[in-house]
């Protein structure tokens, strides 16, 4: 199968999207299944997993009712307040549904850097590993430290880094961002998605500004801890479906593409138990 690991929807008029706005022209207007479909089989994509892009638990329960309409979407990557304490128990109660697959807080947007390490987060988090279930890390550079210490903290938690981090590739940034992620590759089980990185480029970004970085992704994780993941829509803000995807496949050697492109998503989202086929 080949996976397309992280792609989003939204309805505007759900009224819950605070951080999509009109200056935000390409994207700001509802991108619903039938939407990408046609991208998916363009590229003979088999299946998505699909992320949520707002704060709320109605979100989450919008996508799962979109996934119970599309055997397309495998998997529904949530949010839930962690920080409530209600928080474990809707964490059980979203986990019975069948395509819920984790959560994701929108860490990136917290102004607290150590948020993850907030003692207040455990119940949420070990009801998380309880369920198997994942977490998407949306981190940018300055939240690694502290993601390796979470990783440390919870080495049971599945967790995958979101766009590798999100690199400062718009102003050519390299380090500590470099050092930082192969650290946490080479210390923990994390996984990395490699996805959403044309977006942190300048608006005239060529291959050559994101080879570098995609690159040390896959030298770090590997190919078996690397997965490939469009963005869409977001990705729309710096380019294509077809050209983000057709370059993606550039960067992993032949024989590694069926792990990069789909293995790797199936067994960090599903593992051997809740795989679909």
């Amino acid at each position: 199968m080949i996976i397309d690991s992280h792609q989003h929807f939204w309805k505007l008029e759900r009224g819950d999207y605070d951080w999509l706005t009109a200056d935000l022209a390409a994207i700001f207007k509802n991108f619903l299944p039938a939407d990408l479909k046609p991208h998916l089989d363009r590229a003979d994509i088999d299946g998505t997993i699909v992320v949520q892009a707002t704060d709320t638990e109605a979100e989450t329960e919008f996508l799962l009712s979109l996934a119970d309409k599309h055997d397309w979407i495998l998997g529904v990557v949530g949010w839930v307040d962690m920080e409530a304490p209600l928080a474990p128990a809707r964490i059980r109660n979203f986990s019975e549904h069948d395509k819920f697959v984790g959560i994701r807080p929108m860490i990136q947007g917290i102004e607290d850097t150590g948020w993850m390490l907030k003692p207040e987060l455990a119940s949420a988090v070990e009801a998380l590993i309880e369920h198997k279930l994942t977490f998407d890390a949306l981190v940018l550079p300055r939240h690694l430290k502290p993601l390796k210490t979470f990783l440390h903290r919870y080495p049971e938690l599945k967790v995958i880094i979101d766009h590798g981090a999100k690199p400062e590739i718009r102003d050519g940034t390299w380090q500590p961002w470099a050092d930082e992620l192969h650290t946490i590759a080479t210390t923990s089980k994390a996984y990395c998605k490699l996805s959403g990185l044309v977006t942190e480029a300048a608006e005239d970004w060529t291959d050559e500004n994101i080879k570098p970085y995609a690159r040390h992704i896959l030298e770090v994780f590997g190919t078996n801890r690397t997965v490939f993941g469009s963005d869409w829509p977001v990705l729309k803000l710096a380019g294509t479906y077809k050209t983000w995807f057709e370059f993606a496949q550039t960067l992993v050697p032949q024989q590694d593409r069926p792990a990069v492109f789909g293995a790797n998503a199936l067994e960090f989202y599903f593992g051997t138990e809740r795989r679909p086929t």
